[in-house]
């Protein structure tokens, strides 16, 4: 029996490609899944196409703190608690640093880093009351690897990965579960094209959301602290944290290639 057979979850970014294939497992895997996105549209018709009367949509706007309350207000008025909340949502940034707008450094890091830590702030309480819970961060290899022309991206990634590995020891003792993983880059609607072409120019790896979603389901079920998706990517991960400069040289060639299409993929 899968570990969310009758669980509560809380997914958010739910209607984006990798969240539309994890609500399909978890669903299958029989769970109660509150389905929280800013796009509506998109998030009602995935209710639909999953025709079931154990998901419902949260549409909610997560790039303020407000809006994270907002959020959890809703989820509470049908969920009487949440046993898993899956930090999935997340947008990115291909650029220099120098053109990216102040107010994309904003969204990116109250999406990706600021939501997530009030999402948790928000529903631990209760899950600590309980002894019982489990908080999922997506975070993504640039969360170990800091990459040129991702500046912004990987510091929002950097900043849930420590905020991961805090909380996990903090709540090592309350029965409450932290889990950070990290996929690769994935094929999915997040990525401009600027970045596509970038990625063909330079040889990135990127993963089919499906395989990634299966493979995140499965960390999630055995309820890992922490899991890296892809190699090399994975050991070039554990190699930055011991040597930089190594992986600094490592990436000058692909930086070179990859500023090219920076400069083209401005705030995207």
């Amino acid at each position: 029996m899968s570990k969310f057979e009758g669980k509560r979850v809380l997914l958010t970014g739910a209607a984006g490609g990798m969240g539309q294939i994890l609500a399909e497992h978890l669903v299958d895997a029989g769970a109660r899944v509150a389905l929280l996105d800013v796009n509506k549209e998109a998030l009602n018709a995935l209710v639909t196409r999953l025709d079931s009367d154990q998901v419902f949509a949260v549409p909610a706007d997560i790039s303020s703190s407000d809006g994270c309350h907002i959020a959890v207000s809703a989820v509470w008025r049908t969920m009487t608690a949440v046993d898993c909340l899956i930090n999935l949502a997340g947008i990115s940034g291909f650029c220099s640093f120098e053109d990216e707008e102040t107010s994309h450094i904003e969204k990116v890091m109250q999406v990706n880093l600021m939501a997530p830590m009030h999402l948790t702030h928000a529903l631990l309480p209760d899950m600590i009351k309980r002894k019982s819970g489990h908080i999922v961060n997506i975070g993504s290899v640039f969360g170990s690897i800091g990459f040129a022309w991702f500046t912004t991206y990987s510091a929002s990634k950097f900043g849930l990965r420590g905020f991961s590995q805090a909380l996990r020891r903090e709540l090592h003792d309350t029965g409450v579960k932290v889990t950070y993983i990290a996929p690769r880059a994935v094929r999915t609607p997040i990525n401009s094209d600027a970045v596509m072409q970038m990625g063909e120019a330079t040889g990135m790896n990127m993963d089919e959301p499906e395989d990634v979603a299966e493979k995140i389901f499965a960390i999630m079920e055995a309820e890992k602290k922490e899991a890296y998706i892809g190699f090399p990517e994975s050991f070039f991960a554990r190699l930055n944290a011991v040597l930089p400069g190594l992986v600094d040289s490592a990436l000058a060639e692909q930086n070179a290639k990859a500023k090219i299409y920076a400069k083209q993929g401005r705030n995207t």
